[in-house]
C-alpha cells in the first residue's frame, strides 16, 4: 500500500496499517527535499503504484488529489473501531483508533472518522468529511461532502449539515447548518459564509 502526503496524519494511518498486519510500501509528497518518513521511502511519482490512501487532513486537498490521480484506493480500520455489520465505508476512508460506527451508516469516500469518533444509527456521511476526534453524532445526521467537523463536537438526532462546511471544536450542533458555511459554539451558530 501507498499513502499520498508525508504529513503527521500520515505517520497515525501507517500506525493503523500496521495494526491491521500490513505495510507501507512507500509515501508519495510534493516536497522534492523529503526523503523518508519514518524509514519508509518518500516518492515523487505515483505511476504505476496502487493502492492509494490519500493522507492529508485537508478535505479540499484530499479531494483534489483523489480526482488526479488514477488508481485503485484502499480503505483502511483500525482493529480497534467498533464497525456494525450493516454499515457502508466509501473507498478511501480512514477509520481511526476507538471508532464506533453503528447500524446502517453510509459513509463516503475519502473520509477521515477519526480518534474515538462516534457515529450512530442510520447518518449519512458525504465524501470527503473529517470527523474529528472525539465527535459525537447522533443518529439520523447528514453530513455534506467537503465538510469538516471539528474535535468534540456533538451533533444533535436528525441535523442536516450542508455541504463544504467548517464546524468549529467544542460545538454542539441543534439545527440545520447550510451549505458553505463556518459556525461553532454552544450551541453552534453560524459565523460566516465559506465562498
Amino acid at each position: 500500500m501507498y499513502l499520498y502526503g508525508a504529513s503527521g496524519h500520515a505517520k497515525v494511518i501507517i500506525d493503523i496499517i500496521k495494526a491491521q498486519g500490513g505495510g507501507v510500501e512507500g509515501v508519495v509528497d510534493d516536497d522534492p527535499d523529503l526523503k523518508e518518513l519514518r524509514g519508509i521511502p518518500v516518492l515523487h511519482d505515483v505511476i504505476g503504484l496502487s493502492p492509494f490512501i490519500i493522507s492529508i487532513g485537508n478535505c479540499k486537498i484530499r479531494k483534489m488529489i483523489a480526482e488526479r490521480l488514477n488508481c485503485e484506493f484502499a480503505t483502511v480500520i483500525h482493529p480497534s473501531a467498533i464497525i456494525s455489520s450493516t454499515a457502508t465505508i466509501g473507498e478511501g476512508t480512514v477509520v481511526m483508533q476507538g471508532a464506533i460506527i453503528q447500524t446502517e451508516v453510509q459513509i463516503g469516500k475519502h473520509c477521515i472518522i477519526n480518534t474515538k469518533a462516534s457515529i450512530d444509527h442510520e447518518c449519512v456521511i458525504g465524501d470527503y468529511v473529517h470527523i474529528a476526534p472525539g465527535c459525537t453524532i447522533s443518529g439520523d445526521v447528514h453530513v455534506g461532502e467537503g465538510t469538516w467537523i471539528g474535535v468534540g463536537t456533538t451533533i444533535i438526532q436528525g441535523i442536516h449539515v450542508g455541504k463544504n462546511c467548517f464546524i468549529g471544536a467544542g460545538s454542539v450542533i441543534v439545527k440545520d447548518i447550510p451549505d458553505n458555511c463556518k459556525a461553532y459554539g454552544v450551541p453552534c451558530k453560524i459565523v460566516e459564509t465559506i465562498k
